[in-house]
């Protein structure tokens, strides 16, 4: 588990360590103050998470 400042662009997680979704860390958006994290399954399906959330980074998929 990490929190999502520490993890690079590009780089895969899952918000919970059950979830189904994995999302791809994308760009810090200055507006919001959070980082934009992109769904791996569905282009269009963004999430916005506030600095310092955990996430779930190593398991296999």
């Amino acid at each position: 588990m990490k929190s999502i400042e520490t993890l690079k662009k590009g780089e895969f997680f899952k918000r919970k360590e059950s979830a189904k979704k994995v999302y791809e860390k994308s760009v810090y958006c200055r507006e919001n103050k959070k980082y934009e994290c992109v769904n791996f399954d569905d282009i269009n399906d963004f999430i916005y998470l506030k600095k310092g959330t955990k996430v779930f980074v190593n398991f296999d998929f």
